[in-house]
């Protein structure tokens, strides 16, 4: 038999399509399923997590369901509720509340027929002899509080002051200034210790101490009353002023 007779009577090229099925197979065996056969995986597990999540939300959803039927009834009960206690009057819903007491104002029948008459005989206020007491009460309290301050000493404020009188020369007699200005005498004024400072070219001045009360001397006046000797007084100053 020749070589195209040999062929003629082999088949394995009309059944081809059989055995590139078994191709198929066999390197889907050894590589693993195609990617055709993966995607077809892929959405089928995609399918069932799609039913899960559906499920999931239904019973949700009966769940919020069940919460809203609850709050409505709850709503319902409040309204009759409230219906109910707007119409029921206040003496019944406060059945322990007393009334207050009402004052009485007694009134005494003059048997006059004058509206002032009938005004006097209505005490609103009080008697008069509870308004006298207390009248006396306070001025009794007063006239104790002004008994009590005035033992209370006060505080007198003082300072000491300290003079330089300056005489007109040399010539002046000094022992007479000084006698001049210790003659000045006012209320609040006490003479202290003096002496004689050199000023310069034999003339001394008169420094001399005293202490005033602020109230009732202060430095202006005594310049004045000690500048008025002028036949021996040039000028006054003061050199120290210090409170006590």
């Amino acid at each position: 038999m020749s070589g195209l007779q040999c062929l003629a009577t082999e088949n394995i090229w009309f059944d081809k399509h059989r055995y590139d099925e078994a191709e198929k197979c066999f390197y889907e065996g050894v590589n693993g399923p195609s990617t055709q056969h993966q995607q077809s995986s892929s959405h089928a597990g995609g399918d069932q997590e799609l039913v899960s999540r559906m499920k999931s939300l239904e019973l949700e959803n009966q769940t919020l369901h069940k919460v809203v039927e609850n709050m409505r009834a709850a709503l319902q009960k409040l309204e009759s509720r409230v219906a109910m206690l707007e119409k029921t009057p206040v003496s019944a819903a406060v059945p322990c509340a007393k009334a207050a007491p009402v004052k009485q104002v007694k009134v005494e029948n003059g048997g006059g027929d004058d509206d002032d008459d009938d005004d006097d005989d209505i005490d609103l206020f009080g008697s008069d002899e509870e308004d006298e007491e207390a009248e006396r009460l306070k001025q009794e309290r007063l006239e104790a509080y002004a008994a009590k301050k005035a033992k209370k000493p006060t505080l007198i404020a003082k300072s000491s002051i300290l003079l330089d009188v300056k005489p007109w020369d040399d010539e002046t007699d000094m022992a007479k200034l000084e006698e001049c200005v210790r003659s000045v005498q006012m209320d609040g004024l006490l003479w202290g210790a003096s002496k004689l400072v050199p000023v310069g070219y034999g003339i001394k001045k008169l420094q001399i101490n005293c202490v005033v009360e602020d109230d009732k001397v202060g430095t202006d006046i005594l310049e004045e009353e000690i500048t008025k000797f002028e036949d021996f007084v040039q000028s006054v100053d003061v050199a120290a002023f210090n409170k006590i």
